[in-house]
């Protein structure tokens, strides 16, 4: 067996890790920011289980603030948590 390599030409850097602007001292923690996946908005059932599972149930309502998930309320159901989440992910792509 051989040695472990990056796929690609031994030639470029990797493509693994995005990269980070070397000119601006806060790029490094800027990046350690953002979301998870880039999930700003998301939902959990209040008692435990999928998200797809008795859609007539509660949820959790939650934020991310830019070091963790924080309440931000809740919804009557799966359909207005959805709501709630899409709302978000609208609005941010309409300012940016």
């Amino acid at each position: 067996m051989g040695k472990h390599r990056r796929p690609g030409p031994p030639n470029q850097p990797s493509r693994v890790v995005p990269r980070v602007d070397a000119s601006d001292p806060l790029a490094a923690y800027e990046k350690r920011r953002k979301a998870p996946m880039e999930v700003w908005r998301r939902h959990q059932p209040l008692h435990g289980g999928a998200s797809h599972l008795r859609p007539d149930e509660p949820r959790a309502l939650e934020e991310w603030d830019g070091f963790a998930y924080v309440p931000a309320g809740t919804a009557d159901d799966l359909a207005a948590a959805r709501a709630w989440v899409n709302q978000a992910a609208g609005s941010e792509t309409a300012t940016e």
